[in-house]
């Protein structure tokens, strides 16, 4: 073996520069967020040829002393921490003390600063990581870094960078989630001498959703539900995407903590959650959110580029988040968006009244025992509750002024849609998948209100599972007991099943244990067992809901638009797919090109 001997400076940045400086948008967040820890109002990026040959970030800042300007490029040197408080209270985008120095081991680094009390600036360069007498320059207050040819004296990792097209779409994407966290800063960036965005101060709430439609689309800001939640010490602002407006890939998701962007899995289960029963197969939700909490909960050291942090209270995170996301997108109901003064700026909606005509009342009222009957007759449900409705004569009144958001039905297409007039124009339903979410949800409500019931297993069953999945089984025997599944462990790793919930009975214990007790190690809590049982609740509605092909009287058809306002995520079924959709006056009127 070699002997031991100390590292040189050179190689030490090098090292340093390897965990934080991993292409060129790594530079430009760096030197970005230097820029936000300055105070600066506006930020100018410039870049050439993707970042490898120049990038040069401009900032108003407060500027560094001259005395100071030689420290900043010094490794382990910073004005952002100075004790051990600090580092546990980080308020500071950056911290660390090394990315100057980082950077400019492997570029051509030079950089220029005037505090605003200066007579004059003064510029440093650094070359391969050997700094240069500091020289006067003329300069704004503020601050300039410029590097160049990054990795010009490490050849391996410049073959690693992609190209140039490549490089610049990070550098957009890094620029787009900082503007989105710091909606009244002016960003400009531009590439090989064009100018790509110039996104002017964002004061207001509704200059920052228009910020989040220039960054995301007008769809984003056209479909989304404004969220500001508050509760034991934390606070959630943002929006999130409607379950009708949801994407291909997960690429329009940020979430910001403290004004960071972060990629956690903590989060990213929650919101999974919350989207529950409203999603496409496959598809992605888009949210912008911004999570704010006392800086001593969370851990932000604990990944070299920062992108993940730790909760010290990590369930409590997840349940404050879950419990919010949840509600809002429980409040999307059937033509709630009508409701909303313009599109551009929905807000969460409020509960709809109730009205007088009951759709769902057989629904309501059949105890959880007989679900399981319900399969064998698929029809009752509906029949039931058509019929209900039907001998109460529900008819639109001509006194009733205002029309309803979804309007009164008109006629019924091929068996299958409803068309309705509203406000707008005309109103299209697609009336099985509409039924079926209503019942579905008439099915969960009676199951939260109903004792739930457990079944005791003849034999108890004898899983493997590991050492933390046993763990949890032993923390949270409560909480399972209280959901009807009963659980001993039988040893480091192993636990045995004495009951499990009625409803599931057929189901692969095994592997339900084993999925309940992960998500309970992993997150400190579990929804398995309620989607599994919803998944079922949901096979009844789908039985119950009415069959395309029925044909529906006025009556009915009215009766169950009525329903569809105040039952929650009525605007998709149980899948996932759409229920209603909006044809306004304007859109007919291009149709048939009237006024042209």
């Amino acid at each position: 073996m070699p002997s031991i001997r100390p590292l040189s400076p050179a190689l030490i940045n090098q090292i340093a520069a390897g965990e934080v400086i991993e292409r060129p948008a790594s530079v430009v967040k760096e030197l970005v967020e230097n820029s936000l820890d300055a105070g600066a109002a506006r930020i100018e990026v410039e870049i050439e040829e993707g970042g490898a040959r120049l990038i040069r970030v401009r900032d108003d800042g407060a500027g560094i002393a001259a005395d100071e300007l030689a420290l900043a490029v010094a490794p382990h040197a910073t004005s952002k921490i100075a004790s051990f408080d600090d580092l546990v209270r980080v308020g500071t985008m950056g911290f660390r003390g090394e990315a100057l120095a980082s950077i400019a081991s492997v570029a051509r680094f030079a950089i220029v600063s005037r505090v605003r009390t200066a007579d004059i600036a003064l510029r440093l360069e650094v070359d391969a990581g050997q700094a240069r007498p500091p020289l006067p320059a003329a300069h704004a207050g503020g601050t300039t870094v410029e590097v160049r040819d990054l990795f010009y004296n490490v050849p391996a990792r410049r073959k690693f960078l992609r190209a140039e097209r490549t490089e610049l779409a990070h550098i957009d994407e890094l620029l787009k989630s900082l503007a989105l966290a710091r909606p009244e800063i002016e960003f400009r960036l531009s590439h090989n001498g064009r100018a790509l965005r110039m996104l002017r101060p964002a004061q207001d709430a509704s200059a920052r959703l228009q910020r989040a439609a220039d960054l995301l689309g007008a769809e984003f800001a056209g479909h989304c539900l404004q969220i500001e939640q508050q509760a034991a010490g934390l606070r959630l602002t943002g929006w999130i995407g409607l379950p009708t407006a949801t994407r291909a890939q997960a690429d329009q998701q940020f979430f910001f903590v403290n004004g960071r962007l972060v990629r956690d899995r903590t989060v990213a289960h929650a919101v999974r959650q919350a989207y529950a029963d409203v999603l496409f197969h496959g598809r992605h939700p888009a949210y912008v959110l911004f999570l704010e909490l006392d800086a001593a909960q969370v851990d932000v050291n604990v990944h070299p580029a920062k992108h993940e942090v730790r909760f010290r209270e990590q369930r409590l995170v997840h349940d404050f988040l879950f419990r919010s996301l949840h509600a809002a997108v429980a409040g999307t109901r059937a033509g709630s968006a009508e409701r909303a003064a313009s599109a551009a700026t929905i807000a969460h909606p409020g509960a709809a009244p109730v009205l007088q005509h009951d759709f769902g009342a057989a629904v309501r009222e059949t105890p959880l025992a007989d679900y399981a009957a319900l399969l064998g007759e698929p029809l009752t449900i509906a029949h039931a509750a058509l019929n209900a409705t039907t001998r109460a004569g529900v008819t639109p009144a001509a006194s009733e002024g205002e029309l309803p958001p979804l309007g009164f039905a008109l006629a019924q297409l091929k068996g299958i849609y409803i068309l309705a007039e509203n406000a707008r124009g005309l109103v299209l339903v697609d009336m099985h998948a509409a039924h079926e979410r209503i019942t579905y949800e008439r099915l969960k409500q009676g199951r939260a209100t109903t004792a739930l019931r457990s079944q005791l297993l003849l034999v108890p069953q004898a899983i493997a599972v590991g050492a933390r999945a046993a763990a949890a089984a032993e923390e949270h025997a409560d909480a399972l007991t209280a959901w009807g599944l009963e659980l001993a462990r039988t040893g480091p790793e192993s636990v045995s099943v004495h009951r499990i919930p009625s409803l599931l009975e057929g189901a692969d214990v095994a592997a339900l244990v084993r999925d309940v007790l992960a998500e309970l190690a992993e997150h400190g809590s579990s929804r398995r067992l309620e989607e599994i049982e919803n998944e079922l609740l949901a096979t009844m509605a789908c039985h119950g809901a009415v069959r395309a092909g029925r044909r529906l009287g006025l009556a009915e058809m009215n009766a169950l638009l009525r329903e569809m306002e105040v039952t929650e995520r009525s605007g998709q079924c149980n899948h996932g797919r759409p229920t209603w959709t909006q044809l306004a006056l304007a859109d007919l009127d291009r149709l048939f090109l009237r006024g042209r």
